[in-house]
């Protein structure tokens, strides 16, 4: 099987290629659709081939948000353009790519305790943590230790992400060089690599890039940019964010969800929470970008998954559609709706309050969520999307402010 090794490539693919080959832990970040996925998964499929009876592993966050993003969109237009599409199998029980030497590709997901175990139960060649913005430091050293690559191989862990905060232990280990805990990492091994849209414009529509333009301050240094933030906002600070193992049995269970305004760059909001006498509990963050079919099959999902007792969703953007959405994807989801009477901050404020009490508890860190309650600066006419679904959950758990509830 011989692979067209030859594939266009922009000239910043080209130097992420040759930083995943120079050091053993690499760091990809910068803009949205920058190609920095795609020449990830160009490399490890080199190395699956090279390295006959090598294993490699794909992990994200979601399981779903993987399966979706790199088994029925990335992977596939890369084999493609490889040329080697007809010869490599995927097997969609176990979820890995079988290779004819008789190397794998595994894509796994963390929010599933069954597939963690799965992914813990092998040993890797290479690590690819996709969208590491939302795992956990602790997600990322359980996941490492099963690197151990066969002999002749070098082992490779590489990340990716849209920057996320300054708080993140991908800046501490990439741009600091030292662990969360302030240990310092050696120089030269822990290298990173900006990749922006506008050095993959060979790939994108020239309206993608003017819709980044159009976001607010905060996405377009993220998404277009590829800058990191800083915990600049005004409402949370993060030593309010607390966290509590072993779940109570709750009195109330609530997604959250807060779609987008556009059918843009903002991500749909769909936070779970629930509610054990006075605390409150954020249990999950299933956001996405995503179509309303896609949006509205993890509401369900998140739903089911936490049996919980309602959705409250917004109904400013799209109004009836937003349920009937809903319920198009789950017939049996009790959904109410939400009108928002009053502004985002002042919404925001008693929600805020009950962080600054030590009322509300986070299951596990979410990165992404508690990153967006410590940029939020009320001044800046932003778009939280996770901010609002959390406030949404959180509310009709207690009616900390005045709203007006109905049925879908």
């Amino acid at each position: 099987m011989t692979p067209n090794y030859k594939i266009t490539k922009t000239p910043k693919q080209i130097e992420a290629i040759r930083l995943i080959t120079k050091v053993s832990v690499a760091c990809l970040y910068g803009g949205s659709r920058s190609g920095k996925t795609f020449i990830v998964l160009y490399a490890m499929v080199i190395r699956a081939l090279r390295y006959a009876s090598s294993r490699q592993l794909v992990a994200r966050f979601r399981f779903a948000h993987a399966k979706q993003s790199i088994c029925y969109d990335t992977m596939p237009k890369l084999l493609g353009m490889l040329g080697i599409a007809n010869k490599i199998e995927l097997n969609k029980t176990d979820w890995f790519y079988q290779f004819p030497n008789g190397s794998t590709i595994w894509i796994g997901g963390l929010d599933d305790k069954d597939r963690v175990e799965k992914i813990l139960g092998n040993e890797y060649a290479t690590i690819f943590l996709n969208e590491a913005s939302q795992i956990s430091f602790n997600a990322y050293e359980t996941i490492i230790t099963r690197l151990n690559p066969p002999a002749g191989c070098k082992g490779k862990i590489i990340i990716d992400y849209n920057p996320p905060s300054t708080s993140h232990w991908g800046y501490k280990m990439f741009e600091r060089h030292e662990l969360p805990d302030g240990r310092k990492l050696p120089l030269g091994n822990y290298l990173s690599l900006q990749m922006n849209p506008e050095d993959n414009q060979i790939n994108i529509s020239p309206e993608y890039i003017a819709m980044l333009q159009n976001l607010s301050a905060h996405k377009r240094n993220r998404y277009l940019h590829g800058t990191y933030s800083t915990d600049s906002g005004t409402m949370w600070k993060r030593g309010w964010i607390k966290y509590k193992a072993g779940l109570p049995d709750f009195e109330r269970i609530v997604v959250g969800v807060d779609p987008a305004g556009s059918a843009g760059g903002d991500e749909i909001g769909i936070i779970v929470a629930g509610k054990y006498k006075q605390e409150y509990w954020i249990l999950d963050d299933y956001s996405l970008h995503g179509t309303p079919s896609e949006w509205s099959r993890e509401v369900v999902s998140a739903y089911n998954k936490w049996q919980a007792d309602v959705v409250a969703a917004e109904r400013n953007y799209g109004g009836d559609m937003v349920a009937s959405t809903i319920k198009t994807a789950g017939p049996n989801v009790n959904v109410k709706m939400v009108t928002a009477t009053r502004g985002k901050a002042i919404r925001a404020e008693p929600i805020s309050a009950l962080y600054e009490q030590g009322k509300v508890y986070h299951r596990i860190p979410f990165i992404e969520l508690e990153d967006e309650l410590c940029i939020y600066e009320p001044d800046q006419n932003e778009s939280p999307n996770r901010l609002d679904a959390l406030v949404w959950a959180i509310t009709y758990m207690y009616d900390v402010v005045v709203m007006e509830w109905g049925p879908a």
